[in-house]
């Protein structure tokens, strides 16, 4: 006689959460752990940049005082604020979203957001807003500290707003493309060294791109970063030197791209659950 074995199962026994929709509590308690984990040693990862930022301000602002004409009528020291505050921006989120998931691969403590009933959209989200508070963060501090060099006013809100938003996002989204790819600390400082760090400075921060010689002025019109610096900048001065359409819609379609790539990795797990 067979006997249905969840007949006989007793009815106190603890039974697996399920989930309709979003797990809005696992997506908030992951949202969470990856705000305390760099505001924990906030010195490193939300002061230091900053000092880096004014340190730059220092050697192009204070020490060039004087010998730099004003860019398109702006003097120098405000064209080249915005720029580092979005370097500043693009830097940390990446670095948030990488060191996270290449920190949980080397140590073994994956399974912190794997066991959970978490899907590949929510780990996406989770590690993705983690990611873009610390740049965003950032930035807001790092702003406040280069007001008494550069007297940066506010000529469009919507641009500072959408491209220092758009810009954590994206760069959250690679942060956790390189995470996941990476297997070890110098794959991670690779994607840094020679992705991140060099497209940031080669995208205008410290220059007008019309400017450069071709073809370099013309390639450089296909970095990303330069768009989403130019818009940034556009938001404090009042003029671009690119399209700001272009901007606005290649950096939304890009983002939506990241985020289908991340959403497409963290479901197959790969270099994550095997």
């Amino acid at each position: 006689m067979k006997t249905d074995l969840a007949s006989t199962r007793p009815s106190g026994l603890p039974q697996p959460r399920r989930y309709d929709g979003i797990n809005w509590v696992g997506l908030r308690t992951l949202y969470l752990r990856e705000v305390r984990r760099f505001w924990k040693v906030g010195a490193q990862t939300v002061a230091a940049p900053v000092v880096t930022t004014l340190l730059y301000m220092l050697v192009f602002v204070v020490a060039l005082k004087g010998a730099r004409p004003p860019l398109h009528g702006t003097p120098f020291a405000e064209f080249v604020a915005p720029g580092l505050i979005m370097m500043a921006i693009l830097q940390n989120a990446f670095a948030n979203a990488s060191s996270s998931l290449i920190q949980a691969k080397i140590m073994g403590t994956a399974t912190d957001f794997l066991t959970p009933p978490l899907s590949p959209l929510e780990l996406t989200i989770g590690f993705t807003l983690g990611a873009a508070t610390r740049g965003v963060a950032v930035g807001l501090v790092t702003a406040l500290c280069v007001l008494p060099f550069a007297k940066l006013g506010v000529a469009n809100v919507l641009l500072i707003v959408w491209f220092g938003l758009i810009a954590s996002l994206l760069m959250g989204m690679m942060g956790v493309l390189a995470g996941l790819w990476s297997e070890k600390f110098d794959h991670l400082s690779a994607v840094q060294n020679f992705v991140v760090m060099p497209m940031t400075f080669l995208s205008g921060t410290f220059y007008l791109i019309d400017s450069l010689p071709e073809p370099f002025a013309s390639i450089s019109r296909f970095n990303p970063f330069f768009y989403l610096i130019d818009g940034f900048r556009a938001g404090f001065i009042g003029h671009a030197e690119g399209n700001l359409w272009v901007g606005v819609i290649m950096s939304g379609v890009l983002t939506v791209l990241m985020g289908a790539a991340c959403w497409l990795v963290f479901r197959s797990g790969w270099r994550l659950k095997s």
